[in-house]
């Protein structure tokens, strides 16, 4: 199962679909091509028999540092049909087991897909961070559902209002990941989790996940939908703009002008 983009690695072992995030130069900043990569890897997986579990990981000691900006103001990012959204839905559908395993920044969308990953396993250096207000943007990915059902209203607004960074022992303690452990057990325990999940009765696996999510699926689908409309009119806004070109210009954002 060969992903279609050279910058998504992907191998299967033992049952087991490994997907990494491979575009280090740029600390793995997700471009459209790399989500339409992942989607059609995912959607191939989900009726394969060959596939019983799959881990997601990033490359160089980086999950992912979040969308290419630049990728995403040169185009739609956003909407039923764009590579972003098939992908969460491709993730958020998967009806087998999926693995995390998660090393240094998991910025953006690298936080918020941990919220639909069945376990997740973070190194001591992994760092979380949701900022998306801080771009002039909206929580994306269900994330303004799930989180503060996970963490409570108090602490959801604070990741997601604030975009406060937030490292592996509070991700543990928040409920999005399982463990926190050595940099280099990260992927070591998250393979060895997916290994062991290939090996359980595949159909009672299935079900069981699909009950495990089954009282807040069609709902999460619809804020997700929703969440994806406000995201693409944030995109085409003036403060996200700004927000862009003083992240590319490496200066501070300035929102003193905007009401």
């Amino acid at each position: 199962m060969e992903s279609t983009c050279t910058e998504i690695l992907s191998q299967v072992t033992d049952r087991v679909l490994e997907i990494t995030i491979n575009r280090p130069q740029r600390k793995n900043a997700l471009t459209m091509a790399m989500y339409s990569a992942m989607a059609e890897l995912l959607n191939t997986a989900a009726d394969s028999p060959e596939v019983r579990a799959v881990v997601i990981t990033g490359s160089a000691g980086v999950f992912t540092s979040g969308n290419d900006l630049a990728d995403f103001l040169g185009g739609s990012a956003s909407g039923d049909e764009s590579p972003v959204f098939q992908f969460m839905v491709a993730l958020y559908n998967f009806p087998k087991p999926v693995v995390a395993a998660v090393n240094g920044p998991a910025v953006g969308i690298g936080t918020t897909m941990l919220l639909h990953c069945d376990m997740s396993f973070a190194g001591e250096d992994a760092m979380f961070q949701m900022p998306f207000v801080n771009l002039g943007l909206c929580p994306e990915y269900g994330s303004s559902y799930f989180l503060p059902r996970m963490a409570g209203h108090a602490k959801a607004s604070e990741l997601l209002l604030l975009g406060k960074k937030f490292g592996a022992q509070e991700a543990v303690q928040l409920g999005i990941c399982n463990a926190a452990v050595s940099a280099d057990e990260a992927i070591t325990q998250a393979r060895l989790a997916a290994e062991e999940l290939a090996t359980r009765a595949p159909a009672a696996v299935r079900l069981t996940k699909q009950l495990l999510r089954r009282a807040t699926h069609a709902e999460g689908l619809q804020w997700m939908q929703e969440e994806g409309a406000q995201f693409q009119k944030r995109l085409n806004s003036e403060e996200f703009k700004e927000a862009a070109t003083a992240f590319m210009e490496k200066r501070p954002a300035d929102f003193s002008r905007f009401d």
